[in-house]
């Protein structure tokens, strides 16, 4: 049976660090067991399929499942895929047991499936060879089949969440640096009790995260007929594997929060998890629901990093011993007030807290509270504030503490910086100030909607000698130019406006034309409407079904760099690949558009999927055939290494 190739594929690392998931049943209750994980995922057909001959590839329809029932097969199957290896050029194994705790590793797809075997790099880190798993292909939203193909690197020894330390958050975050080219999304396998801590951990330690992470786990084992680690693990898998949502997020019970504003709530319930001040980013139904209006738009101006220096803080503070958990040498403490920010208004207290601030300790305050925020609404409220106390508005106590450990831990930001960012929104940790509500009035609909009009037929019709003037009329047809009244609702004129700016960005991004762009931005932004929300990453990452692109890959193909620029500042994801498969660096660099390249390359991207199934190197090839010695100084800075760029006729031979 034919494949799917891997342009219609996700690649996915899994990091396995331990947690109930993966248990079996030992004689003092759950124990992790090394690779019985990767072992039953291998097993089931609706985890690994590489041959879509299983039954689960062949339910689909009637017809299928009575010719697969005829053929005498049976499922899971136990055939294998044969990747090519991501990296061809390894030094000999060695075995993973010799892997110090907390090293951190690079993966990469082998042609075996045999246990991984790993060899050391260089200090503390290591590369592994792991085996490449594919699911089935999965359909979201009546889309073309997608099949994920991933491996999981396990963490030797398993470890048990209750101890997670700072050293393991970094080492988290160093694993998704290194492997993040190799890879479009990543699944991180925890325990329970404190996955709160590590996804708001990750979300201030992985900077200018342009892919999806995701943080999830389960109450009861894969090993338990009954569980929620099946549901868990694969919705986490097709959610990374279809969208790129650009934050470090946390998966359970049906429902992906934003990472930094999740607590546990519960030890007996698969609804483990809640987020009291901020919806879902998706929910998982018979529909895969993302409210892509609550997606973080990151400013995509600077390669991803991974910050791998962290305080260590500690975690409360009680007013008993207030005076001994502000003494030199902690820095920084997270205060739990009672409701809306109150603490007790005693002289002592107040006094003690007054002078640790003067002295430069940073003390963050937050509300004990489930849901709610700090305000300074109450007499007592404001007293913590005129001390010097910083309000972490409704930040929760893991995402506070986190915050701050990542804060003080960068020695470039002074005392008053760090008081000024724990009180701003770095990571949508934080919940804005509310805003004015914008108008909604018919005549204020109609005015943009003329503007846009006279926009999308400039840029339509910019090769006439004249362009004529597009006027909208009101309700009552005042306006003659119009021809006829246009009459309609506010909500309906909304959504009409929504529909032109979708298409008014990508012709903006094909022209070079900033300027309309910037109408496109400001108008989203005034939020005229709600249609354009339901559009994946807003309208500047629709993908058009007309030509199967979004507005970066048009400017990147056009040379239009501008808009590039001011794309990627707004918030255009740079890892997007457009229905071929191919990504905006792609475009660019076969286009020669150097300035482009050189643009696309500062901000992280990367070729990948169908770039290097043969397209790129064929242009590679070309251009040495050519000589061109400009095409391959670009496609060299793209990513892919010209064999002998010197003696072009000899490499091409």
């Amino acid at each position: 049976m034919d494949l799917l190739l891997a342009s219609d594929e996700s690649r996915v690392l899994i990091i396995y660090t331990g947690g109930t998931i993966g248990m079996l049943v030992g004689e003092h209750g759950y124990v992790p067991e090394p690779y019985f994980l990767t072992e039953t995922l291998h097993s089931q057909a609706r985890f690994h399929d590489p041959l879509q001959d299983s039954l689960f590839s062949h339910s689909g329809s009637v017809e299928g499942f009575r010719q697969w029932s005829s053929s005498g097969r049976t499922s899971p199957s136990n055939a294998d895929s044969t990747p090519s290896p991501v990296a061809t050029r390894l030094p000999p194994a060695v075995d993973p047991a010799h892997i110090p705790p907390r090293s951190a590793m690079t993966a990469h797809f082998p042609q075996v499936t045999a246990q991984p075997r790993s060899i050391k790099i260089s200090d503390d880190v290591y590369e592994s060879r792991m085996p490449a798993l594919i699911t089935p292909p999965s359909v979201v939203h009546g889309g073309i089949g997608k099949r994920i193909r991933y491996a999981v690197l396990e963490w030797n020894p398993l470890m048990d969440s209750s101890n997670i330390e700072i050293d393991d958050w970094i080492r988290i975050a160093t694993e998704i640096e290194m492997n993040y080219t190799l890879f479009d999304a990543f699944v991180i396998l925890h325990g329970t009790d404190t996955m709160a801590y590590t996804s708001s951990a990750l979300s201030f330690l992985l900077e200018d995260l342009g892919k999806t992470v995701i943080v999830t786990g389960a109450q009861i084992p894969l090993s338990q007929l009954r569980n929620d680690a099946v549901d868990n693990l694969l919705s986490a898998l097709i959610i990374a594997g279809h969208y790129i949502i650009p934050e470090c997020c946390l998966f359970f019970n049906h429902t992906l929060f934003r990472g930094n504003r999740v607590s546990k709530s519960s030890s007996m319930d698969f609804n483990a998890f809640t987020s009291p001040n901020f919806p879902p980013l998706v929910n998982v139904g018979i529909d895969i629901v993302v409210n892509w209006n609550d997606v973080i738009r990151q400013k995509n101006l600077r390669r991803f990093t991974a910050h791998k220096t962290a305080l260590r803080l500690f975690p409360g503070i009680t007013v008993a011993t207030v005076q001994a958990f502000l003494a030199p040498p902690v820095r920084g403490v997270v205060l739990e007030t009672f409701g809306a920010g109150n603490a007790p208004h005693r002289k002592d207290l107040m006094s003690a807290l007054c002078e640790a601030c003067e002295r430069g300790v940073v003390i963050v305050a937050i509300t004990q509270c489930a849901k709610g925020s700090v305000s300074d609404a109450y007499a007592t409220g404001r007293k913590l504030l005129s001390v010097g106390v910083v309000p972490g508005g409704d930040m929760t106590p893991e995402c506070a503490l986190t915050k701050l450990s990542y804060l003080l831990s960068k020695t470039e930001l002074s005392t008053e910086q760090v008081r000024s960012l724990l009180g701003a929104p770095l990571r949508g940790e934080l919940t804005r100030s509310p805003r004015a509500a914008p108008a909604y009035a018919t005549d204020v609909n109609l005015e943009t909607i003329s503007d846009t009009l006279s926009h999308v037929v400039r840029l339509t019709a910019r090769t006439r000698h004249a362009t004529p003037a597009i006027v909208v009329s009101d309700v009552q047809g005042e306006s003659s130019d119009a021809g006829a009244p246009w009459a309609w609702t506010a909500a309906e004129a909304a959504t009409a406006q929504s529909a032109l700016l979708s298409w008014l960005v990508h012709l903006s991004a094909a022209t070079n034309d900033v300027g309309a762009l910037s109408h496109c931005l400001s108008a989203e932004a005034d939020e005229l409407g709600e249609d354009h929300h339901t559009i994946a990453g807003g309208i500047l990452n629709w993908i058009n079904p007309a030509s199967g692109r979004s507005p970066l890959h048009v400017a990147a193909m056009n040379g239009s760099a501008q808009c590039v620029h001011a794309l990627l500042e707004a918030g255009s994801l740079v890892h997007l690949r457009d229905s071929l498969g191919h990504t905006a660096l792609y475009y660019a660099a076969r286009q020669g558009h150097d300035e482009i390249v050189s643009t696309l390359v500062s901000t992280g991207a990367n070729l990948s999927g169908a770039d290097l199934e043969g397209f790129a190197p064929l242009a590679v090839k070309m251009a040495l055939l050519r000589e061109d010695s400009a095409a391959l100084k670009i496609w060299e800075k793209a990513g892919i290494p010209t064999p002998d760029s010197s003696n072009p006729r000899k490499a091409g031979s």
